[in-house]
């Protein structure tokens, strides 16, 4: 038994029951799990408070449809949030099972097979979700009392019969569960290929030459896009017709962003590579560029939690100024200056709701860059040891995230116009317009320029903010205990 132990380290397979949960990058997935479950348990709250409220209302008491348009409004957005959290958590646990390869083949040495881990860490996914859960229920609600207090304050017909017990909001949480433990299942697939061989080796990322010569693994990711591109351009023309024409683009938004995050590793190289030769040509430039073009199944999964946010922001922003646009387009005589206000009002309580969903997605950016940095201690030490000085190492690891960030906003910008664009035009491409009440037809995509620029701060701010750990980390540990790690 002494064996064994000092040949198999204590790690999530061989430590205390749920001793895993202190390995670096779980903290962060209950963090996102508690952020979708909160998020959910929220909207399904405030639908509820919304029905009561109108339903006390005297004038529009009888009426639902203001409900129902709300309630349809929260399952999207949480639809939204747990698929963008199981996106980041299905690359969290990817990049966990690259740092524990190691250990996962020296389990294999002494008798575990290939299944038994992987379910292992499928169950680990399980226990995340739950906590994760179970968390942001509690915190929803705490959130939900606090916001029917306020509300009471301000709301003249305020429901009387309304308790914040919601049935319902046991949905967002199972579903949070189930997401979470379905998304470690599909991020932990590389433990099928590691081999007891690799248990003498260290823990490292696919290189970019293994992955060119397995082009069969993208087969779904290219289904996937071309069946979301067919419904997306089926919906546009649809949309000529009717307005239903967006839930055709929907769907097809979601197989073609699915199909993008699934071969990121095929997209986003190129868009790093060009970016990466907007840094110079300095000794660090260049390593910071390369960093991200060796690995590129890390420096993907990095960038595609950030494409996500910044897509779905600039995509509601764009969809929404063009409706604006459309509708200024119909007003004649003098307009009042505040008749977009209830339209302004709404548009900026969406933005808030899908930023909760960037915020998820920037979560998944800091904690891939950290658990990128701890796993690269040898080749930090590597460096340092041949002359690079710690603040060149500290600025080697700011350029990365730089690099990751900048080529996700601009490949965000990119898609979230388009979507942005086909939202807009699927919906409202057969309202009838004056003067002669004939379709709008075709429908120019209007880019709202202040959201773009708080985007692009906003990421400025998540480049310095995941940079901030991971750089105090790469130079934290002396070159001879680095180059000692595995």
């Amino acid at each position: 038994m002494s064996a064994i132990a000092t040949v198999v380290p204590q790690t999530a397979a061989t430590g205390p029951r749920l001793g895993w949960l202190r390995d670096r990058g779980m903290g962060a997935s209950v963090l996102v799990a508690t952020l979708s479950a909160a998020f959910g348990v929220v909207l399904v709250e405030t639908t509820a408070y919304i029905g009561a409220v109108l339903q006390a209302d005297p004038y529009i008491g009888d009426s639902g449809t203001l409900a129902i348009v709300v309630a349809i409004l929260s399952v999207l957005l949480t639809a939204v949030a747990m698929y963008v959290a199981a996106i980041v958590t299905a690359n969290t646990f990817s990049t966990i099972i690259a740092g524990r390869t190691r250990q996962i083949a020296l389990m294999r040495l002494i008798g575990a097979t290939s299944r038994s881990q992987r379910t292992q860490v499928s169950r680990q996914g399980l226990v995340v979700g739950i906590i994760g859960a179970l968390l942001g229920a509690a915190v929803g609600v705490l959130l939900a009392a606090i916001g029917v207090q306020i509300g009471a304050q301000f709301i003249e017909n305020v429901p009387r019969d309304f308790t914040i017990a919601q049935p319902f909001i046991v949905l967002p949480a199972i579903g949070v569960a189930l997401t979470t433990w379905v998304a470690a299942w599909a991020g932990s697939r590389r433990v099928l290929s590691v081999t007891p061989l690799q248990a003498i080796g260290g823990s490292v990322e696919r290189a970019h030459d293994e992955l060119a010569g397995k082009p069969g693994r993208h087969v779904g990711a290219w289904v996937l896009l071309i069946s979301g591109a067919a419904l997306l351009a089926a919906g546009v023309v649809l949309g000529l017709v009717t307005p239903l024409g967006v839930v055709v683009a929907f769907f097809g938004g979601i197989l073609s962003f699915t199909g993008l995050a699934l071969g990121s590793v095929i997209f986003m190289p190129p868009v790093l590579r060009l970016v990466g030769r907007l840094f110079g040509s300095s000794a660090t430039a260049r390593l910071a560029a390369e960093n991200a073009l060796r690995y590129p199944e890390r420096s993907s999964r990095m960038a595609i939690g950030v494409v996500m946010g910044v897509t779905l922001v600039t995509m509601f922003a764009v969809a929404l100024e063009s409706a604006k646009a459309l509708m200024t387009s119909q007003l004649t005589g003098d307009v009042p200056d505040d008749v977009f206000a209830p339209f302004d009002a709404f548009g900026t309580i969406m933005m808030v709701l899908v930023a909760v969903s960037a915020v998820i997605a920037a979560v998944g950016l800091v904690n891939l860059l950290t658990i990128g940095v701890v796993q690269r201690r040898r080749e930090l030490g590597l460096l340092r040891s041949i002359g690079l000085s710690n603040a060149q190492v500290r600025r080697m690891v700011l350029l990365e995230a730089t690099h990751i960030t900048v080529a996700a906003t601009a490949t965000g910008l990119v898609l979230g116009i388009a979507y942005g664009w086909i939202a807009a035009q699927s919906l409202l491409g057969s309202v009838p317009i004056l003067p002669d009440f004939t379709p709008a037809g075709l429908i120019a995509p209007q880019v709202p320029w202040i959201p773009v620029v708080v985007i692009v701060l906003a990421t400025a701010v998540l480049t310095l903010v995941a940079a901030a750990t991971p750089t105090r980390l790469a130079t934290r540990v002396a070159p001879v205990e680095a180059l000692a790690a595995d």
